[in-house]
């Protein structure tokens, strides 16, 4: 607050709620003491006590005004020490002087000196209460009607003494305490903004780790969710604190209760992830765990590409070797029939028999250039082309598949996107996905393409409603000869690995009944 020193707008709010306690009870103890004796007008001593009590509440709420204001200051104590000064002094010789028994006051006002003002304030105030007792004693003496009994001048010095005596050992006392008091809430407000800072520090560090991190009790249930944990997982903190832990990672409690390095997949709003976590058990808290993950499933996605383009080069050199091996062969033996077909002489089963060997040799050789094509793809001829008016092109060729004549298809482009690409290529995969889609969707299905912009690259997905693919046939997708349909070649999405692969592309596909299967490529801008 305004014009208030740091720590004594506090002590004088103590200070005015001792006082009002004082005088409340001084109030209680007065009325109840009338109220006990004989009924009579209350006495000229009763009405300078209820004076002296009205005067401690005055002066209580013009310092609570001015506190709840913010303009109290270091006056406002001094007023409030000689204030309590005074009312002792009202008090003493309303009480009987030198024989009061409320000459402990004094003491309270040298007390309260000392919390408001230190150990300065509480010398002074010891010294004010002195003169005013002093002072109170020799003008009580010398207006003492004549034939009134006095107490012995021995006896009134034994009583300045002791109290004045009483008043400075109080005085440095409480001087002194109140001195170490503020020295030790000083050390205790500086240990309170390190630990805060301590707090804000913590929760920075674990704000900005890239790691997931989980907690939970004894009882296996959250206790705390990282940043970076929220954002793999796709929840937030507020929903999963209190939730079991198998229902955010299912399968954790196995590696429970210390495990250096595991893996585990978990299924979350924006898909499959892969985890590798550790999980060790939680230092003072017994029962309770400490589980750090990271997201692998970028990383395990480009190890199995990688894995696959291996696969696929590997198959891709061996198709080569066996295509060529066929080709020779296979051209001397059409060639022959040939040969056959035309000294036939008119025999209707010699004609029949070449033609038959002759149609197949073609259709051999074709399966041939396609495993050449797969093993050894042209390089492509890039140049700038605009995807969505290629996709709309392509979509609308496939339109007119019988295929398709019962099976809902759309086209979506929600950017105008041209990239590098060779066109003829590129539609060559389309046309695989597409009608990859169209056959598994089937009649009343359907079938989508969407184009976007992601990052640095343009996003192509082919999505149809089926979601046949099975988990075992996620993995042998992308390998030649690999098909679930009679009279398929397996040679079509290799094919496709390989030409977007030579983009400098990838290609992804998710499946599920429930949501589909999706295609998804990407092709750099």
């Amino acid at each position: 607050m305004r014009g208030v020193a740091p720590g004594l707008r506090s002590r004088l709010v103590w200070l005015v709620l001792f006082r009002t306690v004082a005088a409340s009870l001084s109030l209680v103890v007065t009325v109840v003491r009338l109220a006990t004796q004989p009924a009579q007008e209350p006495s000229r001593a009763d009405s300078l006590s209820f004076g002296v009590i009205a005067a401690a509440y005055v002066l209580t709420v013009v310092t609570g005004l001015r506190l709840r204001r913010g303009t109290a200051g270091r006056l406002d104590a001094v007023v409030q020490v000689v204030g309590d000064v005074i009312i002792a002094t009202g008090l003493v010789f309303l009480s009987g002087g030198a024989e009061s028994p409320l000459t402990f006051l004094y003491s309270l006002a040298v007390i309260g000196a000392a919390v408001v003002l230190d150990r300065r304030g509480a010398l002074w105030a010891a010294v004010v209460s002195s003169l005013a007792f002093t002072g109170l004693l020799l003008v009580m003496r010398l207006t003492l009607p004549a034939d009134a009994p006095a107490m012995a001048p021995s006896r009134v010095l034994f009583v300045l003494g002791s109290n004045v005596l009483a008043l400075g050992l109080i005085a440095v006392l409480s001087g002194y305490l109140s001195r170490q008091l503020s020295a030790t809430g000083g050390a205790l407000s500086q240990s309170e903004a390190d630990l805060r800072r301590l707090g804000r520090l913590q929760q920075l560090i674990l704000s900005s780790m890239p790691s997931g991190l989980v907690t939970c009790d004894a009882e296996r249930r959250v206790t705390f969710l990282n940043t970076a944990a929220c954002g793999i997982l796709q929840v937030t903190d507020s929903a999963c604190v209190g939730q079991p832990l198998e229902k955010l990672l299912p399968g954790v409690s196995v590696l429970a209760p210390r495990a250096t390095r595991g893996e585990l997949r978990v299924k979350t709003p924006g898909g499959q992830r892969v985890l590798g976590l550790s999980v060790s058990p939680l230092e003072g808290e017994a029962g309770s765990l400490l589980i750090v993950f990271q997201d692998l499933t970028e990383l395990r996605r480009m190890e199995e590409d990688l894995k696959r383009t291996d696969r696929l080069a590997s198959l891709g050199a061996l198709s080569a070797q066996l295509a060529h091996e066929i080709r020779n062969p296979l051209a001397a033996m059409r060639g022959s029939a040939q040969l056959l077909a035309q000294d036939s002489s008119g025999d209707v089963v010699v004609t029949k028999l070449t033609g038959i060997l002759t149609r197949e040799a073609d259709r051999l050789a074709r399966l041939v250039e396609d495993f050449l094509r797969f093993a050894r793809p042209p390089e492509p001829q890039r140049r700038p082309v605009a995807l969505d008016t290629l996709l709309s092109e392509t979509v609308d060729m496939l339109r007119a598949d019988p295929l398709s004549r019962e099976v809902q298809m759309e086209v979506r482009s929600l950017d105008a996107l041209t990239a590098p690409v060779d066109p003829d290529q590129l539609r060559q995969v389309l046309l695989n996905l597409v009608r990859n889609g169209i056959q598994a969707a089937g009649p009343k299905g359907t079938v989508r393409v969407a184009l976007a912009r992601a990052d640095k690259e343009a996003q192509i997905r082919v999505w149809d409603s089926a979601g046949s693919i099975t988990e075992e046939m996620m993995g042998h997708l992308f390998e030649p000869f690999f098909t679930t349909r009679n009279g398929g070649t397996g040679l079509g999405l290799s094919t496709a690995h390989s030409i977007i692969h030579a983009h400098g592309g990838t290609i992804r596909v998710t499946s599920n009944p429930a949501e589909g299967t999706e295609f998804l490529v990407g092709l750099p801008l």
